[in-house]
């Protein structure tokens, strides 16, 4: 018999199994359409890894990851919009001859490089959420007030960008499948097969990353920010570095995550910082299982496309289905699906309804096939 331990590797290893083969076979199975949409999804499991890092393993709920999700699709959308626009009469994006502009913005100028809306997509919401953090963390501020600073944070980014409409066509936001990349337009079936597979192995890489970054002393110090902060201060720890480097870290995630969603879905808008965006990205992590890495992957890409099934077959009732299903997950199985599934489950799930089974050992004890010792 397998030990625990054991158990819960070949867990992993079968579910990792699982992730690869779909991954495979994906491209020869669906269309392109749901192909498509199975490439958004692990685009979107990239943000869940990062809130899986500051949530389920350092203990920082955040609701404001649509910032930095945001800022990376903005800058790959804005990259693709000048390497179009030298067609163009003025040499500017097309949308700034509605508001009467006829001068690039200075800030559009350095995106014109594509190297620099490569580091651009990662580094500018990694900074700028190390810099949030930092601010925040060394005032010791946690718990459920972090939680609304980051709330607060992202309704402030959402006006800003909805409002400007001159600089980055406001609540419209940036277009991106006629534009070309490599000679193809970046909306054709064959770019979004290789959008898919850039995608994959991407997701992959950052996974390997973290599951690195969270073993060892780095990953004890988190837990141990997670579990008992005070006590980490008096070990002679500082958790305003290890907070804030992780809090950046999960930004820059973000913004990758961003990036690739823009160009397989199409469009960079206010709407990745709407607050039922962030929420859901909670969800997915909660729902996979929190301080599992895996589980953030597997709860971004099947709760998503559940939602896109029954979107389609019944529009009104997602919302539902997803309340009811958090709802299960908070009181039923708060160690989320791949916790549960490492534990004992179903005994796990029993005992929380006030159905555990009998104890093994009553009314009857006994030790190495002998009859129960009497005294």
């Amino acid at each position: 018999m397998f030990s625990s331990f054991s158990q819960r590797r070949w867990t992993i290893v079968c579910l990792w199994v699982l992730i690869i083969a779909v991954i495979v076979a994906a491209p020869a199975v669906l269309p392109v359409f749901r192909l498509n949409l199975l490439g958004r999804f692990l685009s979107l499991s990239i943000v869940a890894l990062g809130i899986d890092l500051i949530w389920g393993f350092t203990g920082l709920l955040s609701l404001g990851q649509g910032i930095f999700f945001a800022l990376g699709g903005y800058a790959a959308a804005m990259y693709l919009q000048l390497s179009n626009a030298g067609d163009l009469p003025n040499g500017i994006p097309e949308f700034f001859g509605l508001y009467g502009v006829k001068e690039l913005p200075f800030f559009w100028h350095p995106f014109a490089s594509p190297w620099f809306a490569l580091m651009a997509i990662w580094l500018i919401p990694g900074i700028l959420a190390a810099v949030l953090g930092g601010l925040v963390f060394r005032n010791r501020i946690k718990g459920v007030y972090f939680s609304i600073l980051t709330q607060a944070a992202l309704l402030v980014f959402y006006n800003l960008f909805n409002g400007q409409q001159k600089l980055i066509n406001g609540t419209n936001g940036l277009q991106t499948p006629a534009t070309k990349l490599f000679g193809q337009y970046v909306g054709s079936d064959l770019m979004q097969r290789w959008f898919f597979w850039v995608t994959a192995v991407v997701v992959i890489l950052i996974w390997a990353l973290l599951r690195w970054v969270v073993r060892g002393r780095f990953g004890d110090v988190l837990i141990a920010i997670r579990d008992d902060e005070p006590r980490l201060r008096f070990a002679g720890y500082n958790p305003t570095l290890f907070k804030t480097f992780v809090f950046g870290l999960a930004g820059a995630l973000a913004g990758i995550g961003g990036a690739l969603y823009t160009v397989q879905s199409g469009s960079a808008s206010p709407q990745f910082m709407e607050v039922p965006m962030s929420i859901d990205m909670v969800i997915w992590v909660a729902v996979g299982g929190r301080g599992t890495l895996v589980g953030a992957i597997l709860g971004a890409v099947v709760i998503n496309f559940a939602k896109s099934l029954v979107s389609e077959a019944m529009p009104e009732s997602w919302l539902f289905i997803q309340g009811g299903l958090f709802i299960l997950v908070v009181t039923a199985l708060p160690e989320g699906v791949i916790g549960w599934f490492r534990g004992d489950g179903p005994g796990n799930l029993l005992n929380r309804v006030g159905l555990s089974r009998p104890s093994a050992t009553y009314p009857r004890l006994e030790l190495d096939g002998q009859e129960e010792v009497q005294p």
